[in-house]
């Protein structure tokens, strides 16, 4: 039954999308390890992180385009669950390290060691345990957006204002995780990975395996996006974006289909951040800052909010955009390009990149079919066309 809701939930864009990264999964990885280094066609390491950097951020943007794009839920403090995630990995690869830090402690992380801890806190037992993190992954922020969404949907809280909520949530995190006592690295975070199942981190064949598994991860997200907005559930989640009064008046439970997407979503984050980390090599509070969220929600923008292969098209393209413009005599001004881009995008292509192609795409299609179809019906009764004068 579920293969059949897959099935049916993929159209031929859907179905590109998936070839597409899939295709990349495999041939990047497979270039970057096999081709010489040097040759035309090699991937060099460094690319293979960076983009795979970039599939993380388009999970991220997946998990904002399905409560934005097709629930109407902004949620500015995203960047919240991505970095819980992150943690929560990072904190499994600290604990990888054993003796080899710099203090050769082999409980004791070596932050804890430079601020004097005498023990390992509570809250880092299991995670020298890999299922145990990747529990944590999807636990802690899918935990985390069910406390804050179970408040706020039954307080019929909306728009500006859970924004405001969401934004204000993740600063609040932002300064807990500054703190050198909160035992999270304070403002230098967690760093100096040495392995991850055993594999070490800065080898090659990791880093290709990370990015295909990246890949892979995207698809499933992609997926299982796509099961749910093409279903009845997607369409009782488009009436509450479109109608949210009208659709509790019908007798529907506007709270508990919110608080459902906004979890889930959340727990996509979680997993884009936890791929995230050992690819990337640190992570601090800074992925905690409001300004990270809200430049995800510009990806969604500009890509196309609703529908979800826009949303990871928008995420790679700014920020490659980015990592170009950041790596040259322009770098000061990104922030204003950023602000731009998002200025004109709104003014120009509101429906985004993906959103404004199928605008145009899906009318043509629609006056081709019913010409075929006109066509047709006029040959099954009999009926030819008029053939030109001699």
């Amino acid at each position: 039954m579920m293969s059949h809701m897959l099935t049916r939930s993929l159209d031929r864009a859907a179905t590109t999308f998936i070839l597409v990264v899939a295709a990349c999964g495999i041939l990047i990885p497979l270039s970057n390890l096999l081709l010489p280094s040097g040759s035309f066609l090699q991937v060099p390491t460094y690319l293979v992180a960076l983009w795979g950097k970039y599939v993380c951020y388009a999970i991220l943007a997946l998990a904002i385009d399905l409560i934005w794009g097709y629930c109407g839920i902004l949620s500015l403090g995203h960047g919240a669950f991505f970095a819980l995630g992150g943690y929560a990995m990072g904190m499994y690869l600290m604990r990888q390290i054993g003796t080899r830090g710099v203090y050769g402690n082999p409980i004791l992380p070596d932050f804890m060691v430079f601020l004097n801890w005498q023990k390992l806190p509570w809250y880092w037992y299991g995670f020298d345990m890999f299922p145990f993190a990747a529990l944590m992954v999807i636990l802690v922020p899918g935990l985390l957006a069910f406390c804050f969404g179970w408040f706020a949907f039954r307080s019929r809280v909306t728009g500006v204002y859970l924004s405001i909520i969401t934004q204000a949530m993740t600063y609040a995190l932002l300064l807990g995780f500054f703190r050198n006592d909160f035992g999270f690295g304070g403002n230098n975070g967690l760093t100096d990975f040495k392995d991850v199942l055993g594999f070490n981190v800065q080898a090659e064949g990791t880093r290709a395996a990370l990015f295909a598994l990246s890949c892979l991860f995207l698809i499933i997200a992609f997926l299982i996006c796509r099961a749910i907005v093409t279903s009845k559930l997607g369409k009782v989640l488009i009436a509450i974006r479109d109608a949210e009064s009208r659709t509790r008046f019908i007798g529907y439970r506007v709270e508990s289909y919110k608080l459902f997407v906004f979890t889930l979503s959340a727990c996509m984050a979680g997993v884009a951040g936890a791929l995230y980390v050992p690819q990337v090599g640190i992570i601090n509070p800074s992925e905690f800052a409001p300004g990270n969220s809200i430049e995800a929600v510009i990806w969604v923008a500009v890509g196309g909010r609703g529908t979800l292969v826009g949303a990871a098209l928008g995420a790679i393209v700014v920020n490659y955009a980015k990592t170009f413009f950041t790596s040259g005599a322009l770098a000061p001004y990104w922030l204003f390009m950023l602000g731009a881009l998002f200025i004109l995008v709104t003014l120009l292509l509101p429906k985004g990149i993906v959103g404004t192609i199928n605008s145009w795409w899906l009318p043509w299609k629609e006056r081709r079919l019913a010409a075929e179809a006109a066509t047709s019906a006029a040959r099954e009764n009999g009926v030819s066309e008029p053939k030109m004068a001699e």
